[in-house]
């Protein structure tokens, strides 16, 4: 058998079995929770024995506990023929206790008799006696099988029983027994997983929350579990849809408690949050002495922490003591909890108390709706959002007047969302507009409608719904980032008619700079309007002042700022970091999930332009998981174009191809032009940099291609550099020359650095002779350039390989170091091999190491330092502070040192990592 997580249980089973195949008996009582997975263990068992052992078994039931002798009746049937051959008065005590005659049944004799029949079924072959359920046998098949029990071990016989309860006392006390433990998180997630292997994986990671381990829970709850945050504490909405076996099982053992055991039983699980002395001081108010208390704790199914809480030892036990209570005792017990609260949680408590004290009876109160609602704003204050979503939640059911549970109903479901939980967000959604008015709705939650279609539908019909909702809403300040979000839809689908609606829809709503992060508005125009050759004064007008607006506006401005890569493009990805990163740091220390994975998915690409690559892997990977943890595709995407990007630039063709083919058909049919135009660039700057120009002009020129599916402008700009390499290469000027009218009219537009570095690097790419160089000087000269190094080592590497060309070795040595050293860092693997082989043919051989145990003193190191930098020895004096010839000394030392001759060598150094050759 297929058996999750119980490697140990099955060694030491198939030992035992191993030891009666040798003439040894043993006795094991495997006891644990309902449903852990005991059953399953002697199934095992009897499946590993059955071809070589006689198999005898019989199972415990409520049914047949009070029948005399059921056990041993079902356990000995099938060897029946058997009873005959043993000596008289034992087969007639047997017969007698199974029925089948009118002896009297004496039960020491019943006990030999079964004994002495077990041991001669063992002299032809091994015997395996299981009792599944040993709690439920009838008393005097109990007593019968301990008695067999203790006197196994002669014998090639194995007895396994099973029970819920440590086997300290009663019948199987001083028996051999091994407690079945919960599974661990891992093993539960690959046993969820192979009972529902269609269900997705957050599905996945809430029912192995909830299960605790707990095999039959896994399994019931997989099948049946409905989506939504679970919770077993009854303060919460969701609820643990506890199976129908495990409710029997833990059914029947609170029944078997006194009345007042299990009131103190539904105190505890009225409330998992307060110390034991609040328990203690409800229950006196509910008339409970400390003989209950003793009774509830020693029922097996709480437990005391150390710091002196009490709980349930499963949280599965907690939700059937509480959901099998009758509704007047359950709404006791909370109005006794509530009376006796105390301390800096009870405001936030006595409300929940309340609630359900209502809500167990099925009565309304305003009052106490109220109190919820206030508490949940606290908690959202404080960055609880999915506190403060179940609170108004409660609050909107208890809500006497529609237009309450409506406005609570929206708040909410903008805390479920924000906190990334879509499926209760719309579930809230849908019920308050069930109860109001959609504009209404629309104001009370946001322009929530628009923002979960973004996330999750079509990027047209969000543009439209955030659109209308930007026009419904009462808050400017929201209003202007649904518009900004609106902006963004239109854009991600390449829709131009709708972008150029919903900005002038944008202006109309808000003629006045009078809201929060007016600001931007301005910026917001020139971001967002259509390119009708801008030149410069549009251009320095609307770049310079970013950071500086930035810096003065309220911390969620970057909600309103472009996407990444349009703000990439516009050449602000410094000050879009920055607002970002120090939202990031406060989204951390709350659930605010939604807007946190916004922050890290646009993160990924300033990242990447700015040369931390590593950080953009880390972030991009994060976010990953939360998306598709809160199952929001955009986003979620968003990472993997990030991750795409980099595997192009690092080589990875499989992963380019594997994420790109995943876009396309994902989000072409529903109108996400943006990312399908991500991953033709991906696809394009792989094959670009493995030499196949054709194939890559081929993806690279859809990008500017009206109607197909990869054209987006932003994205059309961003490639322009790669597309005119790739025509060049190509042998198509005409394409190389459209690429540079492009980044001409962007530069233009813009006066971003990357832009005007481009528009240079293109130029030199179509130039020659001293054209040429002036361009690629150009190109390396834009203040600001270097800012992004992955694209200034490129134009380091195509000066280089034209330096080379044009016979000047000694100058191209000297930039193809320098791109070397920054795709060596980036690991960039296709350009740094194509660098280096163009270093091989400037005649800089790559065969020299400094050797490991190479030792500069503090001094020679700073000698050396400057020497690579070209400065002469006299220079190098005049900062040391030493003479020129103490630096030909210096240097003197260290050439033999590195392995070196000239100082030209110096130059393919990397001194800040380790001594280790640039190129």
């Amino acid at each position: 058998m297929d058996l999750y997580g119980r490697r140990q249980e099955q060694a030491a089973l198939d030992r035992m079995l191993d030891g009666a195949r040798q003439g040894d008996g043993a006795t094991l009582v495997l006891w644990g929770d309902p449903g852990i997975g005991k059953t399953a263990l002697l199934e095992y068992v009897a499946e590993s024995a059955a071809a070589d052992f006689t198999v005898l078994r019989c199972g415990g039931t409520r049914l047949e506990s009070g029948l005399t002798f059921a056990a041993l009746h079902e356990l000995l049937w099938p060897v029946a023929e058997r009873i005959s051959t043993l000596p008289e008065p034992q087969a007639n005590a047997l017969n007698g206790a199974l029925g089948t005659s009118n002896d009297m049944a004496d039960r020491f004799l019943i006990g030999v008799a079964v004994l002495t029949l077990v041991g001669e079924l063992a002299k032809e072959r091994p015997v395996l006696i299981v009792a599944d359920d040993a709690q439920w046998l009838d008393e005097p098949s109990a007593q019968c099988l301990a008695f067999v029990a203790r006197r196994l071990r002669n014998e090639p016989v194995v007895m396994l029983l099973t029970g819920h309860d440590d086997p300290g006392e009663g019948p199987w006390e001083k028996l051999a027994a091994l407690e079945v433990r919960e599974l661990g998180d891992e093993d539960a997630r690959l046993f969820a997983r192979a009972v529902a292997p269609q269900a997705d994986e957050s599905a996945i990671r809430r029912t192995v929350r909830a299960a605790a381990g707990n095999p039959l829970a896994l399994q019931e709850l997989t099948t049946s579990v409905a989506v939504g945050d679970i919770s077993a504490h009854p303060l919460a909405d969701e609820q643990i849809a506890v199976g129908p076996r495990l409710r029997r099982a833990f059914r029947a053992r609170i029944e078997k408690l006194s009345p007042p055991a299990r009131t103190a039983l539904l105190l505890a699980a009225a409330d998992d949050r307060s110390d034991r002395n609040t328990l203690c001081q409800a229950g006196d108010a509910l008339g409970l002495d400390t003989v209950a208390w003793d009774e509830a704790l020693h029922s097996g199914l709480l437990t005391k922490r150390p710091d002196g809480r009490i709980r349930f030892r499963h949280q599965l036990m907690e939700a059937v003591v509480y959901e099998e209570a009758p509704p007047a005792n359950r709404q006791a017990v909370h109005h006794a909890l509530a009376s006796v609260l105390t301390g800096e949680n009870a405001d936030e408590l006595r409300p929940w108390h309340l609630a359900a004290a209502w809500e167990a009876v099925g009565r309304p109160d305003e009052e106490v709706a109220r109190l919820l609602e206030e508490s949940a704003h606290r908690s959202w204050a404080r960055g609880g959002c999915a506190t403060a979503a179940r609170a108004l939640r409660r609050a909107a059911k208890l809500s006497p007047s529609t237009d309450d549970a409506a406005r609570r109903l929206a708040h909410g479901a903008r805390a479920a969302w924000e906190a990334g939980h879509v499926d209760v967000a719309r579930g809230m959604l849908e019920r308050a507009e069930g109860l109001s008015s959609e504009a209404t709705v629309a104001d009370l939650s946001e322009g929530l409608r628009g923002l979960i279609e973004f996330a999750h539908g079509d990027l047209e019909a969000a543009c439209r719904q955030l659109t209308r909702d930007m026009e419904r809403v009462a808050d400017s300040g929201q209003a202007f980032r649904l518009g900004s979000m609106a902006l963004r839809a239109a854009w991600a689908a390449s829709h131009g008619a709708l972008q150029r609606e919903a900005l002038q829809r944008l202006e109309r709503r808000l003629p006045q700079g009078n809201f929060p992060n007016a600001e931007l508005m301005p910026l917001l125009r020139q971001w967002w309007a259509e390119d009708q050759g801008g030149g410069a004064d549009d251009g320095g007008q609307v770049v310079a002042p970013v950071g500086d607006v930035l810096t003065r506006l309220s911390g969620s401005s970057w909600l309103v700022m472009p996407p990444a890569p349009l703000a990439v493009a516009w050449g602000i990805e410094s000050a879009l970091q920055e607002a970002l990163l120090r939202e990031t740091d406060t989204l951390r220390h709350t659930d605010q999930v939604t807007a946190l994975t916004q922050a890290l998915a646009q993160t990924v690409a300033l990242d990447i332009v700015q040369g931390s690559w590593a950080s953009a892997k880390a972030n991009a990977l994060e976010g990953l998981q939360v998306a598709e943890g809160i199952g929001d595709d955009h986003l979620a995407a968003q990472c993997r174009a990030g991750l795409g990007w980099l595997a192009a630039a690092r080589g990875d063709d499989q992963t380019v191809a594997d994420f790109a083919a995943r876009f396309i058909e994902a989000w072409v049919p529903r109108g996400v032009l943006v990312f399908s135009a991500g991953a033709e660039w991906n696809l394009g700057m792989s094959a670009l940099f493995a030499g196949r120009a054709e194939e890559a002009l081929d993806r690279l020129v859809r990008l500017s291609e009206h109607g197909h599916h990869a054209a987006n402008a932003t994205i059309a700009v961003l490639a322009a550099p790669d597309t005119a390499e790739a025509a060049l290469q190509a042998g198509q000027r005409a394409t190389a020359e459209e690429q540079a009218r492009l980044l001409r009219r962007w530069a233009a537009r813009t006066h971003a650095a990357w832009a005007i570095s481009a528009t240079h690097l293109v130029h030199a790419l179509l130039a020659s002779g001293s054209e040429a160089e002036k361009h690629f000087r150009l190109a390396l000269d834009v203040p600001g350039a270097e800012s992004r190094p992955f694209n200034y080592a490129r134009t380091r590497l195509l000066y280089g390989e034209w330096l080379r060309r044009a016979g000047r070795r000694t100058d191209a040595r000297t930039q193809l170091a320098e791109a070397a050293q920054t795709f060596r860092r980036l690991d960039a693997a296709p350009l740094l091999a194509r660098t280096r082989a163009e270093q091989e043919l400037t005649g800089q051989h790559r065969d020299f190491t400094p050797p490991r145990d190479t030792i500069l003193t503090a001094q020679e190191l700073r000698v050396a330092r400057l020497a690579a930098q070209g400065l002469t020895n006299r220079e190098i004096g005049a900062q040391l502070l030493i003479s020129p010839r103490t630096v030909g000394h210096h240097l003197a030392n260290v050439f033999p040192k590195l392995g070196i001759v000239s100082r030209a060598d110096l130059a393919r150094i990397d001194f800040g990592d380790g001594l280790h050759l640039t190129g």
